[in-house]
């Protein structure tokens, strides 16, 4: 039967311009009698026969039998190795013979991305159906040295897959499995062809092996794996494919020639020979054609050929079967000449380049004419032209760093529209994002510069002369930009060519082009225009374009173009190295300073990691600095463009004013002598920008370089209009005007959008250099004094708003709201001082303190509040006497003392004592002043004023802290269990009624203290949980270190030194980040604390002595920390066998709590440690003494192993009964005659 052929142009993909992989034609055809029949379908080249479902009609051969399956190394697989392979893909085709192809059941072709997610998929197409390990993924598409993160890459490019496959990925343990049979993919389905013709031209069945061949041969649309080579593994895969394919077109053309084809065959084989020409077994098969078709001259002078070309290459001889046939053909053996045909017609057919039969109509399976002397070489040079791409794209002379994320984007937008236009700021690399992402385009690219053009009128001629297209239509081969506007040969730009759009699509003529157009923004309506129009005149072409502003028409899809990204605060040194801004830095500081390298040492890592940071990782920014290595530093460039230290210093929270804007510019200016002039400094950059901008757009960004950080749109409103919007002067802006300007600003990639986690709104930004160049034109303009003012009276009145619903169940959006404007916030303290605008600052300070007390960030005000006080001097400014105290308390929460600012503690506890502890106006005094000062020395009657509070008082927040203030002291201060639970319960009701978390958590805290003292330490540490959540929803450093050092308590009691070990660790780290020292003093401890359970001594007084340089003096809540060192230290000394050291220590301790007697608690803990420093020196009964003291102190049993240890030592040496008399002499004693007992002791010698 003769195989069909279908002379119609085949479907094209839109991206590739390939025919798709199964083409149904004439599925209908009329027979002689007029009934319908069903066609066969042929393969994608036209030249396979399949069945209904694609398959070849191969895959069953005579017998029954199927192929064996052919696994992606070339062997032959058992057939039953996939016989598990779930059939959900049914009618659909994969195909990697040309580029990686996916057709539906419907027939349409599957978008696949871009080059990496293809090269994924073909990996596991060549073990179709088989599991392909993780390791053997990495492997092939990274090589042998995979970037930090592979596995993570690897699992994302995996999902990405998922979401665009018609058929199953299945993930397992080991890694992942493409669930398709192997005969829906082109490469298998060949294969087993292949392997089906060789065998029946070996049981002498030339016709059967020829149609075989044939079927295999058709499915081949190009170089195997076309589209991924650059992938590891694609390169020997291909090869090896291409060896099958070659060694088919043999064994086809052994079959015809077994049909007697020799005339036929000649053409076709002479230009394999030409194709591969150190394949004998060609030339062999040339000779024998020729011989046959009566040229046996023409077949000797083949074999000399033939000879030559062996002994010139390799310098070898023929092999046997070319020197048999050259031997035969010298005897002019018979057997050498044709037989007659085995089918009428076989002889006169003609075989095109991939071995496929074709009808006399000359048209290829691809829908091109081929002549008889160009279609027989397979990848002949004419043809292998239309099967690769031709870019014509700007040759890259530098890395490209990063992007990975939106080049893959940049490939689904491409596959899904046909307008995407990359947006994004000067500077920040858009064009070579736009080369790299044409380069990956499968099919032609041509790029266009337009930044030169003045005149909408000279773009179409820029696409005519990038295009190479002449009077005739496109020059082939023509060079990128060849015949351009001013280009010699070209057109002048004022030499219009008539409707130049309309012989742009008509010389196209629908052939599939990516057309890149680069630099847009100025000419963004004509530009406009023409997409409009090409496009539709086009529909094979795509267009990417670069901008800083959208096009603005129907169907453009946006590719925002970020900066790089720079590594977070706090990034581990090898995840800041490996950031895309740092990296882009490294490389191009190694250009003009060989051997430099980030990581040489700490001070240059970090001193990159500000420079990178302070630049917004605006790729032309940084390369401009790396340019000024070859005069400076990399901390001499950042010290010069005032980058600001990552970690915050005496000044507090590590905000940056921003870099200083006559150093940026001046810093960098000297960029490629080859680059546009706007492209050479980074003024010329924002010059290019701002020229384009209409005035009201100008005033609107110059004013807006007042922000620091983010803003929002109705900060901008307050501060960027004009004060007297109504005035006569022209042009003001009103705040009514100011969101079409902001979002004009947006669309011209002038200012940034972001959008916090969790936040509904927007937020904007401008790059460093941006509102470093606005700043300059604010002080042009005079205006930079009246919006410094306009911008500190915003956020001074945004602080006061916030202040009461803090206190509220509002307080975590109110949070979230002044966390956006930290940078203002101290921004505008700065400016304050700087200024002289003393009073502002200190509002703002105070307004801003219950803010960083839930945030537990206190440090951040101490440094202004530092300036303020210098200012003022010793005197409570009147009406703002709270704002006062509040500068006072600021300060002295970074400081180890009140030493220096003792004038200024005594001026502050004037005005707190004078509102009886009770601050009305900012209720956060009261609580940051109850633990500075204590309670006064009349301890009870300090509680019977609290219950005269809570009587009097009808305000539900201070209620509850009155509750919270009696519940504390009467556990504190007179281990009253009872009164203080019950007081507790009613507090955390009182806040809860609220909705305020910090109230909730104090009283949980203490409550779980309560429980703890109960023995119910599983009430404890749910209670402690349920505080630690709250803690994380208020993101409250402060607050999650201390209830992680209580934890930590509880832990060591239970023998739990692990979890002990692990809490306070992470104490330490919250603590820094708090800038807490008497909260990072507590952590310490409990390490050290841990440290000597576990034996270790060295440790431990090394960790003491740390948390006792930490530990605040002066401070009334940080007494009962400086108490537990100083018996940690002891109990030490004690387990070293240094009892005057022990009794040293221990006699520091009593003097701090028992002497004051404002902690009983603490001060049973030194009563234990004078019973263990009794044992040492051999006193058990003093010992047991002791410990009935310490139980009379904290009114109930001892708790924990060194309690339980002492008493176990006292009572093995005195016996049961002596014990338990020695310790009721003293359980039974009033606290401050147990507290005596304890200091005489210690004291005694």
């Amino acid at each position: 039967m003769a195989v069909t052929m279908a002379a119609q142009r085949p479907q094209r993909d839109e991206r590739c311009g390939d025919p798709p992989l199964d083409e149904d034609e004439g599925r209908q055809q009329q027979d002689s009698g007029g009934q319908a029949k069903e066609g066969r379908r042929t393969g994608p080249a036209g030249g396979g026969v399949t069945d209904r479902r694609g398959r070849p009609a191969a895959a069953r051969s005579a017998t029954g039998r199927r192929g064996s399956r052919p696994r992606s190394d070339g062997a032959l697989a058992d057939p039953g190795a996939a016989a598990g392979a779930v059939r959900q893909n049914r009618g659909v085709m994969f195909g990697i013979l040309g580029t990686t192809r996916v057709i539906g059941a419907d027939g349409g072709e599957v978008a696949l991305g871009g080059p990496r997610r293809r090269a994924l998929l073909a990996l596991l197409l060549l073990d179709a159906g088989r599991l392909v390990t993780v390791e053997r993924l990495i492997d092939g598409l990274y090589g042998e040295e995979p970037p930090a993160g592979v596995g993570n890459a690897v699992q994302s490019q995996v999902s990405r897959l998922r979401q665009v496959l018609p058929v199953p990925l299945e993930g397992h343990p080991a890694g992942y499995r493409l669930a398709v049979d192997p005969v829906d993919v082109d490469a298998h389905r060949f294969q087993r062809a292949a392997v089906r013709g060789r065998d029946a031209l070996d049981a002498g069945e030339p016709a059967k092996a020829a149609d075989l061949l044939r079927e295999a041969l058709g499915l081949w649309r190009g170089p195997a794996l076309a589209d991924v080579g650059d992938a590891p593994f694609a390169p020997a895969q291909a090869v090896r494919l291409e060896e099958l394919r070659l060694s088919a077109v043999e064994d086809r053309v052994e079959a015809e020639l077994a049909l007697g084809g020799h005339r036929a065959l000649v053409a076709e084989l002479g230009e394999l020979v030409t194709a591969y020409p150190l394949r004998e077994r060609l030339r062999a098969q040339l000779m024998r054609a020729l011989y046959g078709s009566g040229r046996q001259s023409e077949a000797l002078e083949a074999f000399e050929t033939a000879r030559r070309a062996l002994a010139d290459t390799l310098g070898a001889d023929p092999g046997p079967e070319l020197a048999a046939v050259h031997l035969s053909v010298l005897r002019g053996d018979p057997e050498l000449l044709p037989r007659p045909s085995a089918r009428p017609g076989d002889v006169s057919r003609e075989t095109s380049m991939d071995g496929a039969v074709r009808p006399e109509s000359g048209m290829t399976g691809t829908g091109r004419h081929v002549s008889r002397e160009t279609s027989a070489a397979p990848y002949a040079p004419a043809v292998t032209e239309s099967l690769a791409p031709r870019h014509e794209l700007p040759a890259p002379i530098t890395s490209f760093i990063g992007r990975e994320e939106e080049l893959d984007r940049i490939d689904d937008q491409l596959a899904g529209g046909r307008l995407v236009t990359l947006i994004g700021p000067g500077g920040a690399g858009k064009t070579r994002l736009a080369v790299e992402a044409a380069r990956r385009c499968p099919h032609d690219a041509t790029f266009v510069e337009l930044a030169g053009l003045t005149g909408g009128d000279e773009l179409p001629q820029a696409v005519l002369g990038a295009l190479g297209l002449r009077e005739g239509g496109l020059r082939p081969g023509g060079p990128a930009g060849a015949g351009g506007p001013g280009a010699p040969g070209g057109p002048a730009p004022s030499a219009a060519v008539p409707d130049a759009v309309a012989r742009i699509t008509a010389s196209l003529d629908g052939r599939p082009l990516l057309l890149v157009l680069d630099n847009c923004e100025h000419l963004v309506d004509e530009a406009a225009r023409f997409a409009q129009r090409l496009l539709a005149g086009a529909p094979g072409v795509r267009v990417l374009a670069t901008s800083r502003e959208a096009l603005g028409i129907a169907g453009e899809v946006l590719s925002p173009v970020p900066t790089l990204p720079v590594p977070p605060p706090g990034s581990a040194r090898e995840q800041a190295l490996a950031s895309p801004a740092v990296r882009l830095f490294r490389e191009r500081a190694a250009a003009v300073r060989p051997g430099f390298d980030p990581a040489a040492d700490a001070a240059t890592t970090a001193a990159v990691l500000r420079l990178c940071t302070a630049l917004d990782g605006l790729p032309l920014a940084i390369e401009l600095a790396a340019a000024r290595l070859r005069a400076l530093s990399v901390s001499e460039i950042a010290d010069r463009l005032g980058a600001a230290p990552e970690r915050p210093g005496d000044e507090g929270y590590p905000y940056s004013l921003g870099v200083r804007p006559d150093a940026l510019f001046r810093l960098l200016s000297r960029g490629s002598r080859t680059a546009e002039p706007r492209q050479r400094s980074l003024r010329g950059v924002v010059d290019w920008s701002w020229e384009l901008l209409p005035d009201d757009e100008r005033a609107v960004l110059r004013r807006a370089s007042v922000f620091a950080g983010t803003w929002t749109l109705a900060a901008a409103e307050a501060v960027c209009a004009d004060p007297d919007p109504d005035g006569t002067a022209d042009g003001a802006i009103a705040p009514e005007d100011v969101l079409d300007l902001v979002a004009a600003l947006v669309d011209k990639s002038l200012v940034t959008v972001q959008q916090p986690d969790g936040s509904g709104g927007v937020r904007y930004r401008l790059l460093e250099s941006i509102r470093a160049y606005g700043a300059e034109r604010l002080a042009e303009a005079g205006e930079t004094d009246a919006l410094l003012r306009a911008h500190a009276a915003y956020f001074l009145d945004l602080a006061l708003t916030a202040d009461p619903w803090l206190r509220t169940a509002a307080q975590l959006d109110w949070l979230r709201l002044l966390s956006d404007d930290r940078d203002n916030f101290q921004a505008a303290l700065h400016r304050c001082l700087d200024s002289g605008d003393v009073p502002t600052a200190m509002r703002l300070i105070a307004a801003l303190s219950t803010y960083w007390l839930l945030r537990g960030v206190r440090y951040e005000g101490a440094g202004h509040a530092r300036r303020v006080l210098a200012a003022l001097g010793p005197h409570a400014p009147e009406g703002r006497e709270e704002e006062y105290a509040l500068c006072v308390m600021a300060v002295l929460s970074t400081l180890s003392g009140p030493e220096g600012f003792t004038e200024h503690v005594a001026a502050a506890t004037v005005v707190v004592e004078d509102m009886s502890r009770l601050a009305r106006r900012f209720p956060v005094l009261t609580l940051l002043w109850a633990p500075f000062a204590g309670v006064p020395e009349d301890g009870v009657d300090t509680l019977g004023a609290l219950e005269d509070f809570l009587a009097g008082d009808d305000d539900p927040w201070f209620r509850a802290l009155g509750h919270l203030g009696l519940g504390f002291q009467s556990w504190m201060v007179a281990a009253d269990l009872e009164l203080a639970e019950r007081e507790c319960t009613l507090s955390l009701a009182g806040f809860k009624r609220q909705g305020d978390r910090w109230g909730m958590i104090t009283c949980l805290n203490v409550l779980a203290d309560l429980a703890d003292y109960r023995g119910e330490v599983r009430q404890a540490a749910d209670l402690l949980g349920e505080a630690l959540v709250m803690a994380e929803e208020l993101d409250s450093a402060l607050d999650m270190a201390e209830l992680l050092c209580n934890r930590a308590a509880y832990s060591r009691q239970a023998g739990d030194l692990g979890t002990a070990a692990a809490s306070c660790e992470r104490a330490v780290e919250l603590s820094r980040r708090a800038g807490a020292p008497e909260t990072l003093a507590m952590a310490h401890l409990g390490l050290a604390e841990t440290a000597r359970l576990r034996g270790d001594l060295d440790t431990a007084r090394a960790l003491c002595a740390q948390a006792l340089a930490e530990c605040p003096v002066g401070w009334f809540s940080t007494n009962s920390t400086r108490s537990k060192v100083m018996v940690a230290m002891g109990r030490i000394a004690v387990a070293e066998g240094d009892p005057d050291t022990a009794r040293t220590r221990i006699r520091e301790a009593a003097a701090i709590d028992i002497v004051a007697l404002q902690f009983p608690l603490a001060g049973s803990e030194t009563a234990a440690a004078a019973a263990a420093l009794a044992l040492l020196e051999g006193d058990p009964h003093r010992a047991a003494v002791l410990l009935g003291a310490a139980e009379a102190l904290r009114g109930g049993a001892l708790k924990g192993p060194d309690a339980a240890a002492s008493a176990e030592a006292a009572r093995d040496a005195l016996g049961e009964a002596a014990y338990a008399a020695a310790t009721a002499a003293a359980t039974g004693l009033p606290r401050d005659e147990a507290a005596a007992l304890v200091t005489a002791y210690v004291r005694a010698r």
